[in-house]
């Protein structure tokens, strides 16, 4: 699988417990526009209703070369394409206090599909985030020596 763009924001923000593939149900003109790298997830989140999986503020920006017509609005619900028993299996998880969901990659397959790494993530508290910015650091000087 071929890396398309990572959120890099969420490695900062959340430990990640459990990673997923799963599909994501686009549009034409979004699929054109994602493939040249027009995405942007920073504020993106997953959220499961009815027994479905959506991405919410996940920012897809209009193909250049469409039609104003036929093109997609920036901002919106996309499916996420899982199978039941996963999206049970993370809905229970998500009910636990401090869980979420969160969008890690987007991915092309060897198939031509876009394919979203979501993750099972928990928070980090402050403390956390300032070793993870010393690792980070000493991971930095010791490749430049």
């Amino acid at each position: 699988m071929n890396l398309i763009t990572k959120n890099h924001r969420v490695f900062f923000e959340y430990s990640i417990l459990d990673k997923y593939t799963a599909g994501i149900q686009l549009k034409g003109s979004e699929v054109k526009s994602i493939k040249s790298g027009n995405v942007n997830m920073n504020e993106a989140y997953c959220l499961i209703q009815d027994g479905e999986m959506f991405i919410k503020n996940m920012h897809v920006s209009p193909h250049k070369q469409g039609a104003i017509h036929n093109n997609h609005a920036p901002i919106r619900d996309r499916k996420l394409l899982l199978k039941k028993k996963e999206i049970f299996t993370l809905n229970d998880k998500v009910k636990q206090k401090g869980l979420t969901i969160v969008p890690l990659a987007i991915l092309l397959s060897q198939t031509g599909y876009i394919k979203i790494e979501i993750g099972l993530a928990k928070g980090k508290n402050l403390y956390n985030k300032k070793e993870t910015i010393k690792l980070r650091d000493l991971d930095r000087d010791m490749k430049s020596n």
